[in-house]
């Protein structure tokens, strides 16, 4: 048997932006361009100045580095479809370009999570054992956790892409968002998709799941190496040092419980809303996470000023 029936033998697919705004996506797309331009700049100006800044060769700052690099490949992977759809109503995508696509935004979505992850563990041990903090953390232990965590992402999603090259389709198939996600592409297939639906939520729960898990022990245990320090001054400096993690956590992972379920609970619920949850998902955190540490860590804060006002001196 071929790979799809002789009426799909080249699927089509068709990306959908925001159902009965067409006449509107040129206004549309201004805050869709905005947010890609700040995204963009914002993370490189953090991988600018923790480059450029010897100061800033801390673990804590390598870390920051990897999430930077991980929200740029997010926002350049969904860039072109995005534009392409509101600018240019070009809604047709190959199958073999989907597929790309939905497998370099759930790399990077499981890299992400990861990426959180082992933040969380910089917040604990630079609390829990502030004089061995950079013996601990050493750059080689670094560069192994950054191997490991997009060494687990690229395998886990790799599969993905086969077991849907295995199902048919049928000629023409409408997906729900202006970008391919694995669960959409699930949804469109004419022939059995439990192998792959129950390897989906696997991935799942083997990446983001486990680290939520991993996350929220985490700050237990940073909770009770906080509650255990003398004063009340050094609590609120320790805890101080996680504001900007924490916010990065509910940025990443309040749209995608927020998207997840509305794709389960919101079958009555307007297609745009749909859309809407699923460009907040992967468009808001690689936006904000820039602007939260820039504004909420001071040494990113100072330094970005610095070199602003040296700038504008020449």
């Amino acid at each position: 048997m071929s790979v799809f029936n002789s009426s799909a033998l080249y699927p089509h697919f068709l990306l959908t932006g925001f159902s009965g705004l067409e006449n509107r996506y040129g206004l549309i797309s201004l805050p869709i361009l905005l947010i890609y331009a700040t995204s963009i700049a914002g993370n490189i100006t953090i991988l600018f100045i923790i480059r450029t800044e010897s100061s800033l060769h801390q673990p804590m700052y390598y870390f920051l580095s990897m999430l930077a690099l991980t929200d740029l490949g997010l926002s350049t992977t969904t860039l072109p479809t995005m534009l392409s759809v509101f600018w240019f109503h070009a809604r047709e995508i190959p199958f073999n370009v989907c597929l790309v696509q939905m497998y370099f935004i759930h790399v990077f979505s499981i890299i992400e999570s990861a990426v959180l992850l082992a933040m969380a563990f910089d917040r604990f041990v630079a609390i829990r054992e502030p004089l061995r903090y950079a013996s601990i953390l050493t750059n080689g232990v670094i560069i192994g956790i950054g191997v490991t965590i997009t060494g687990r992402a690229v395998a886990l999603v790799f599969p993905a892409s086969f077991l849907l090259k295995r199902l048919q389709y049928r000629a023409v198939n409408v997906l729900s968002y202006p970008f391919c996600l694995h669960q959409d592409l699930i949804k469109t297939t004419v022939s059995s998709r439990r192998v792959s639906s129950i390897y989906g939520l696997t991935v799942v729960i083997c990446s983001m799941g486990l680290d939520s898990v991993l996350l929220l022990l985490s700050y237990l245990l940073i909770l009770d190496t906080v509650l255990r320090l003398a004063s009340k001054a050094e609590r609120v400096k320790a805890l101080n040092t996680c504001i900007s993690h924490i916010c990065a956590v509910f940025t990443f992972y309040i749209p995608m419980i927020g998207l997840s379920m509305i794709r389960r609970y919101g079958q009555n619920v307007s297609p745009i809303i749909h859309v809407l949850m699923a460009d907040v998902y992967l468009l808001v955190p690689p936006l904000m996470n820039p602007i939260v540490y820039s504004v909420k860590t001071k040494q990113i804060h100072d330094r970005i000023l610095k070199k602003f006002k040296k700038h504008q001196l020449r």
